[in-house]
């Protein structure tokens, strides 16, 4: 009989034999052997005679008889088994009520256990179901009970239900016959009095929220009486043979009527006792007798009414009869059309509304938008609600949604709500949809629990308390996130805190702007209760963060993290248009029309179809409801007309734009072609009803058979002719994959899909041939099942396109149906040449079904050329390719040839594939390249044009001869004979080899390699192109000119006339102005900006921007930090000398220079000068009387310093003055100042030094050296074998005049060695040596002994004499301190310390004092005054701890030095220590 295919057989493989398990097979197959056995002994040979009657050998009389008979056996029987059972359980029924009784009790405290302990573990417990232990299947005699387990983990616990041939086994339904246990995980389900009806299939199912499981057991009943019917037939029982007839056609209805559906269902044999199962079925799901949908079985008719017709009514209507024997189906579609508008122009009403997501006041409720909108287009959705058991509706949104799913919020908890949707445009508002089913407002766990079942037993009773939790603030929300976010609203969910005190928790919802700090409550007045919560009234565009606080009777807790920041938007966009519409003739009354899916659509619901007569300009709906699939069938259309169709895809967004329309097709019937055609093929139109096939097929992916051209002669497209060169590919014990070569015609018409067909072959004689696939397939490769193994077989194909299916092919060679054991891989296939060039060419091919014992791991090419024979094939490769295509190269033009591919694994090299047709190496005239180009805006694209276009022809983009589906990297525009690949955004992921194929075409292809290197290079010219830059001969500098002005500037190498240039401050446009001078010179490319002066608001970044044309730059200078500080400085200094020049002013500041006599020179430069003009010199603000040392010349202003000291340390200083202004330059010679000053001193006296020479006096011996001046600063050392020399009695040193000495009094051998003298300059020093040993130290000990000698003969009196008076006047006027210096001092913090100590000498000394050997001077804390040239005294005015140390007071004159020290320590009186510490 004549149907569709059983989507059951699709989604519900236990309906159908073949798909029983193993162990249920083996069980059939036991009974049906028994059963043949036991019949065939008890019948006589003559009853095989008889065809597909049911003999029995007996009269009608004796039948009768028979069957009588074995009627009272079963009632005596049953009555037997009866009481023996009644017995039984009147001897346990009052045991069982006790032990009911308890355990209800037991139970009960169980469940609460395990409801506690699943709210505090749940989390870390939650798993899948899992069948530990499954149900097994069963072979039982009637009347007898059998019992089906299975033990089931997983938590929640799951929640288990039995089916029967998929239908929910209610024990209620059916007292006695079915028990249903569940203890301990343990399952089970017992079927008592088991009758012939209960052979089925059992399904047990497991659920819980964490997912479903389902196992599968089988149940046969075996008669006892099978003797005496005698119906042994192919299975067990009898077999019932099924005919739907009186069936009801594609339907049409509209909104608001009523429609019944009937079909009158004949089954033979009648039994009395036996009724079948009828289901009806709309898209493939199971409907149920509902206030929608009434249903009716009269015996011999099923009737399916659908009381009030809804457009989600519409759909293709199954009716399922099920019998023992199997089951028999029949379908045809139902169309609802919308009901008039209440309002003119009105939209059409909403469909499908469904509620996700409730919770305790919330609740998701989503929709579908209608097919039509009267001209006008929607302009939104209003939801409405109503409280289950009243009648009035209210409206949940004030401003119409245009997004089809709306959060409706403000629900009362424990209350069940039904809702619907209404539409609006300008014209009016839309009728309402259907209501939603109800729903409760509750939570989630409770709605479980509810139909959830208890927690197991666990073996021990454990009671707790908990602490109260009134007075615990609740902690903060978990993961909290964006579920949902249009323009309308954003949907937040969480989690709740975790620990206690969840009972009466409630939360507050916060928002902050982003890119501030300032959070805002959003529901202010009212908490929430459910962990979701919708926010309105966002300003679209904006982004906002979130975060969520709990709060209970105790007080609000600590806020969540907040989310990452989300703009307010549609974040799911408008679906876009479907791909090319392409309708082929299918009835007279019916157009099947395909589309290409939308590229771009995310969560799609489906496509609407519109239909219109050509030329009309009336597009009316084809469906009123989304379709899910890319092909649809438009029924009541008019015979004769020509149409046009159209399609667009929607989604939540909202509906697409309409994709193109369609090429005009005629409405008829499908052409039908004439031929040679098996007995069971079919050529008729492409309905849904094709004839009804069991076996299961399976595809290999391969490209559309789109390459020949159409015909130019005909006018109408005609079926393709029949494919050829049929060929196996694998085969396994039942299934053979075949390959066929595409039609050499295929009707001026794309293929739109092939058929095949099979034959068995039995000892060379062709049997029937029978459809292997129902529906048509796209590809050359189709897997055709359920074969018998070691059976031969023929196969047929034959190809389909828009005007019908053409002829089958002729019969392929007989193939044997035998399981390949080979370890070598099978043959490639489906081999396509490309690119056809005179000296190369692109062979593809696809890897074969059968891989061999390992995976294939390459290919190799063989060539040759078409009439050489069979020795002449050769290697194209000799290593073997991992890809599945291969570039032929060095060809010979004009040559012929042919090609073959073979498959290698570890094992080896396998098949050979079949070989290609004879091509010509010949590059066919009018044949282009694809060419890159990178446009100005520096878009990468490549370009392939192609002269032999056809109407139909198609430009197949590829990438490694993959054909690309992703328009998110490539996108391709197609004009006329043009096609263009652009790049989005080129990267690595991009290289690759792309190919572009034009269908239609004698096979126009060209390919263009995209490696690294040319992807860089390409990268580089499209960022040139992009940004075009100005180049530049400098970037932005800056420099001071004249009076401290600062100028900007930079130059470019070439702008024209038009060019133009942007002048900014930290991002703020600067104008021509007192304070900015801009200036551009186009004709050397200078670009300059001039500022007076900086100040503290000039820091920032200074940016010149160049524009000319499209080319820019921009070049930026920051100055900002110690830069600009240093500009600024730099800038006010040049802005002052600017200023100061005007008047006199110093060209060179005051300086010193030391003259080789060792005399300080102060010197400066002036200029600008005038008689007018004074010059004042100043030392420590006291003006220098004019004296002979005062002098300019030559603009030079010098005062000369001789035979400098301490004293004269000061500052210095000249001011230059006169009506023209004054300039003052100083000179710091204190401290550092006049220590390099003396150093540079030291230096010059230790370069006029004489190198040391040896003497000999009367006393010793002497080293000395004259200097050309002595300074008493000056520091010398003395050295004796590199070590510093410890003066004492015996070794002396000294200076007189400008001669410096060591005296050695007494010499001895031991005296003998290196001598140096060290002068100090602060720098490296000056060392002056002598070598006093050997003959220089021989000849100055005699020296030396020889004048002692004469000392001590008698010039010792005349010697004395003078020494005495040498000695008396050295004494006289030697530098002395005479007395009054303590040698310690202990003085109490906070006391004044007054010492004074005579002095003497002539000439008057030169007094200084020293702490710890360094100088200190006078101050207000520490006052030292020289007084008369007699008196020095020494006094601190409040002495502190710091004051402690060694003090030494130094006096010199020119006849000696003298020093004198004393010790100073201060103490704290113990009281004010303590306090202290």
């Amino acid at each position: 009989m004549s149907g569709s295919i059983p989507f059951y057989q699709k989604h519900h493989r236990h309906y159908d034999r073949g798909y029983r398990s193993k162990e249920a097979e083996s069980k059939v197959s036991q009974y049906q052997s028994s059963s043949r056995y036991t019949a065939g002994s008890s019948m006589s040979a003559t009853s095989s005679s008889r065809g597909q009657e049911f003999a029995t050998g007996l009269s009608d009389t004796e039948e009768a008889r028979v069957r009588d008979t074995a009627a009272y056996m079963a009632r005596r029987d049953l009555f037997t088994s009866g009481l023996e059972m009644e017995r039984s359980e009147l001897i346990s029924r009052k045991q069982t009520m006790r032990e009911s009784a308890e355990r209800i009790s037991l139970n009960k405290r169980i469940h609460e256990h395990g409801e506690h302990f699943k709210r505090m573990n749940e989390d870390s417990l939650m798993h899948p179901p899992e069948f530990v232990i499954k149900p097994r299947s069963h072979t039982v005699w009637e009347k007898q009970c059998v019992r089906l387990h299975c033990t089931v983990s997983g938590w929640p616990d799951p929640r288990v239900v039995w089916y029967k041939n998929n239908v929910t086994i209610d024990p209620l339904a059916n007292p006695g016959k079915y028990k249903l246990e569940s203890r301990y995980s343990v399952h089970s389900l017992e079927i008592n009095r088991c009758d012939f009806d209960d052979t089925a299939q059992y399904r047990v199912s497991a659920m819980n929220s964490k997912g479903e499981l389902s196992a599968f057991a089988s149940v046969v009943v075996k008669s006892r009486f099978h003797r005496v019917l005698k119906l042994s037939t192919q299975h067990y029982g009898i077999t019932f043979q099924t005919h739907i007839v009186d069936r009801f056609g594609v339907s049409f209805g509209r909104e608001g009527e009523t429609m019944s559906l009937g079909c009158t269902v004949i089954i033979y044999p009648s039994l009395h006792r036996y009724q079948p199962e009828i289901q009806w079925y709309r898209n493939d799901a199971l409907l149920s007798p509902s206030k929608w949908n009434h249903m009716h079985w009269s015996g011999d008719r099923a009737t399916l009414t659908l009381t009030h017709l809804n457009k989600e009514d519409e759909g293709l209507y199954t009716l399922r009869v099920t019998t023992k024997s199997g089951y028999e189906t029949y379908s045809a579609y139902v169309f609802v059309r919308d009901s008039d508008a209440e309002v003119e122009g009105a939209p059409g009403a909403p469909l499908d509304v469904r509620c996700l997501d409730a919770n305790k006041d919330y609740i998701i409720v989503t929709w579908k938008q209608p097919a039509i909108d009267r001209g006008s287009s929607i302009l939104g959705y209003f939801v409405d609600r109503c409280e289950v058991g009243t009648n009035h509706w209210i409206q949940c949104n004030d401003t119409p949604v245009k997004f089809a799913r709306f959060p409706v919020t403000g629900l009362v908890e424990g209350r069940s709500y039904t809702f619907r949707v209404r539409a609006v445009n300008k014209s009016g508002m839309s009728r309402p949809s259907r209501v939603s089913e109800p729903v409760a407002a509750m939570d989630p766990a409770d709605r479980a629990r509810m139909r959830g079942t208890s927690a197991p037993w666990t073996g021990q009773i454990i009671v707790t308390e908990e602490e109260p939790a009134e007075s615990i603030v609740p902690g903060r929300p978990l993961e909290l996130q964006v579920t949902e976010a249009t323009k309308n609203y954003v949907v937040l969910s969480w989690k709740p805190p975790g620990g206690k005190c969840l009972e009466g928790v409630m939360y507050y919802v916060e928002k902050c702007v982003s890119g501030t700090d300032s959070w805002q409550r959003v529901n202010t007045e009212i908490p929430v209760k459910s962990p979701r919560f919708a926010l309105f009234d966002l300003a679209e565009g904006k982004s906002y963060s979130f975060r969520v606080r709990c709060c209970n009777s105790a007080g609000v807790g600590e806020p969540s993290d907040p989310t990452e920041a989300t703009t307010v938007g549609d974040k799911l966009d408008i679906p876009s248009a479907p791909g090319k519409v392409v309708p082929t003739r299918n009835t007279d009354t019916s157009v099947v029309v395909s589309w290409e899916a939308s590229r771009e659509a995310k969560e799609l619901v489906g496509y609407y179809i519109e239909g219109s007569i050509v030329n009309s300009n009336v597009w009316e709906p084809c469906n009123n409801k989304p379709v899910n699939a890319t092909r649809f069938i438009c029924h009541g259309l008019m015979t004769g007309e020509i149409y046009v169709f159209r399609v667009r895809a929607v989604n939540a967004a909202g509906l697409s734009q309409f994709s193109q329309e369609s090429e005009p097709v005629e409405v008829k019937a499908a052409i039908v072609q004439d031929g040679n055609m098996g007995p069971g093929g079919n050529v008729g139109q492409l309905t849904e009803h094709r004839p009804r096939w069991t076996g299961t097929h399976e595809t290999v992916q391969s490209p559309p058979d789109t390459i020949q051209k159409r015909s130019k002669s005909s006018a109408l497209p005609a079926s393709p002719a029949p494919p050829y060169g049929i060929s196996v590919l694998e085969c396994v014990r039942d299934s053979m994959v075949l390959a066929w070569k595409q039609p050499t015609f295929i009707g001026g018409a794309d293929i739109t899909g092939y058929f095949v067909d099979y034959r068995e072959v039995i000892d060379g004689v062709p049997g029937k041939w029978h459809e292997a696939n129902i529906r048509a397939v796209s590809e050359r490769a189709y897997r055709v099942s359920d074969l018998k193994e070691n059976r031969k077989y023929q196969f047929q194909v034959r190809a389909a396109n828009m005007a019908g299916v053409g002829i089958p092919s002729l019969p392929s060679d007989t193939f044997l149906c035998e399981e390949w054991t080979i370890a070598v891989p099978g043959p490639p296939h489906d081999l396509q040449i490309r690119e056809v060039r005179s000296d190369s060419l692109v062979l593809l091919w696809k890897p074969p079904v059968y891989q061999g014992r390992d995976p294939v791991n390459g290919f190799y090419v063989d060539i040759k050329e078409a009439d050489a024979p069979e020795e002449a094939w050769r290697g194209v490769n000799n290593k073997a390719t991992e890809k599945t295509y291969l570039k032929v190269a060095n060809l010979k033009e004009t040559e012929m040839y042919v090609f073959r591919v073979r498959a290698q694994n570890k094992a080896g090299v396998g098949k050979t594939s079949d070989v290609t047709e004879p091509v010509p190496a010949l590059t066919k005239p009018g044949t282009k390249e694809i060419l890159v180009d990178v446009d100005d805006d520096g878009i990468i694209s490549l370009n392939f044009e192609c002269c032999d276009v056809t109407a139909d022809s198609k430009f197949v983009w590829s990438k490694n001869y993959e054909e690309m589906t992703d328009s998110s990297r490539l996108t391709v525009e197609t004009k006329g004979n043009k096609s263009k690949a652009v790049f989005q955004t080129p990267g690595e992921e991009d290289i690759g080899i792309y190919s572009c194929l034009v269908t239609h075409t004698d096979g126009a292809s060209s390919s263009y390699t995209l490696s690294e290197e040319e992807l860089k290079r390409l990268l580089e010219i499209s960022h040139d192109h992009k940004f075009p830059i100005i180049p530049l001969k400098s970037e932005l500098a800056v420099e001071l000119l004249e009076k401290g002005r600062v100028r900007f500037w930079l130059q470019a190498e070439k702008m024209s006339a038009s060019g133009k240039v942007d002048y900014v401050f930290n991002d703020n446009a600067l104008s021509q102005g007192e304070k900015y001078k801009m200036n551009f010179d186009k004709n050397t490319g200078v670009i300059e900006m001039i500022m007076e002066s900086l100040t503290p608001a000039d820091e920032g970044t200074f940016t010149f921007q160049l524009q000319d044309g499209k080319a820019t730059n921009q070049s930026s200078l920051v100055l900002i930090g110690d830069v600009f500080k240093e500009l600024q400085k730099e800038s006010e200094f040049q802005r002052k000398e600017w200023f100061r020049k005007q008047g006199p002013h110093f060209i060179e500041y005051l300086g010193y220079e030391v003259t080789p006599e060792c005399c300080v020179l102060l010197k400066c430069k002036v200029g600008n000068m005038k008689k007018e003009t004074s010059a004042l010199w100043y030392k420590d603000g006291r003006e220098i009387k004019a004296d002979e040392h005062l002098g300019f010349t030559e603009g030079v202003l010098k005062l000369e310093i001789a035979q400098i000291s301490k004293k004269d340390s000061g500052v210095y200083k000249v001011v230059l003055k006169d009506d023209r202004g004054t300039d003052t330059s100083t000179l710091n010679l204190i401290d550092q100042g006049f220590k390099d000053l003396m150093n540079e001193v030291f230096s010059f006296i230790a370069n006029s030094s004489t190198p040391l020479k040896i003497t000999s006096t009367e006393t010793g011996i002497r080293l000395y050296t004259f200097v050309s001046y002595y300074n008493d600063l000056l520091q010398v050392t003395w050295h004796y074998k590199d070590s510093a020399i410890s003066f004492s009695d015996r070794i002396k040193s000294g200076v007189v005049g400008e001669q410096l000495w060591l005296q050695i009094t007494e010499p001895t051998e031991k005296d003998m060695g290196k001598y140096a003298i060290e002068f100090n300059d602060g720098k490296g020093g000056l060392r002056r040596t002598v070598e006093l040993s050997g003959q220089a130290f021989d000849d100055a000990f005699a020296e030396f002994q020889r004048l002692n000698t004469l000392v001590c003969e008698g010039a010792i009196g005349i010697k004395c004499m003078y020494l005495l008076l040498k000695l008396t006047l050295f004494l006289s006027g030697r530098a002395r301190v005479a007395g009054g210096l303590p040698d310690v001092v202990t003085i109490q913090e906070g006391k004044a310390l007054n010492l004074t100590c005579n002095i003497s000498g002539d000439p008057i000394p030169e007094v200084t004092w020293l702490k710890n050997d360094r100088e200190i001077t006078s101050d207000d804390h520490c006052i030292l005054k020289f007084e008369s040239g007699k008196f020095a005294s020494f006094t601190i005015t409040a002495v502190n701890t710091a004051d402690s140390g060694k003090y030494s007071i130094l006096v010199k004159n020119k006849y000696g030095t003298e020093s004198g020290d004393f010790t100073v320590s201060v103490f704290i009186p113990e009281e004010a220590g303590g306090k202290k510490k």
